[in-house]
C-alpha cells in the first residue's frame, strides 16, 4: 500500500479550509458545526458528485481555527495589502475566505510564506480559471507575508 502524498494532503486540507471558511460566513455556522461537517460529510467521503480527497486533518483544523482566533488581526493584514476604496469585507467573499486561510497561515511560522502564497495562488487559479484573481491574490498575499513574516524576507520594519 503507497503512502499517501503529503502535498496533496495539504493542498486539499487548504482547499477544504477555504471552503468551510466560506460556509461559515455565508450561512453564519460556528467552525465547530462546519469542521464536523467537514470531517463526516466531505473529507474522504464519496456522494452523487464523486470521492472527495482525503486531507490533511491537524493542518485544516489549524488553518480554521486560527483564521477564527485571529480573524481581526489577517482582515487588518489584509486591508493593508488592498485598494483602499476596497477593504476586505467589500471584496468577492471566496477570496475572502482564500485571503483568511492564507492568513492564518503567515500569521504562525511553520510553513514557509512563498510555499504559502504559491498554495494560494494555486487555489485561486482553481476557483477562478478565467479572471485576474490569482495575480490579486499573489500581490495582497505577498503584501501580507512581509507585514506578518518580515524576517523571512529580511525585511526589518513589519
Amino acid at each position: 500500500m503507497s503512502k499517501p502524498d503529503k502535498r496533496a494532503l495539504s493542498s486539499a486540507a487548504r482547499l477544504y479550509a477555504v471552503q468551510a471558511l466560506f460556509q461559515m460566513e455565508a450561512a453564519g455556522q460556528s467552525a465547530d458545526r462546519v469542521m464536523g461537517e467537514f470531517r463526516n460529510f466531505r473529507i474522504g467521503a464519496d456522494d452523487e458528485e464523486g470521492h472527495h480527497p482525503e486531507a490533511d486533518d491537524k493542518l485544516f483544523s489549524r488553518i480554521v481555527d486560527d483564521a477564527v482566533t485571529w480573524q481581526s488581526r489577517i482582515d487588518q493584514a489584509t486591508d493593508r495589502g488592498l485598494v483602499a476604496k476596497w477593504p476586505i469585507d467589500r471584496i468577492d467573499p471566496v477570496l475572502r475566505a482564500l485571503f483568511r486561510a492564507a492568513g492564518a497561515e503567515l500569521a504562525t511560522p511553520v510553513t514557509p510564506p512563498k510555499v504559502v502564497i504559491s498554495e494560494y495562488v494555486r487555489l485561486a487559479e482553481a476557483f477562478f480559471p478565467n479572471g485576474r484573481e490569482p495575480k490579486f491574490v499573489n500581490a495582497v498575499l505577498d503584501h501580507v507575508a512581509r507585514g506578518l513574516r518580515p524576517e523571512a524576507f529580511g525585511d526589518t520594519a513589519g
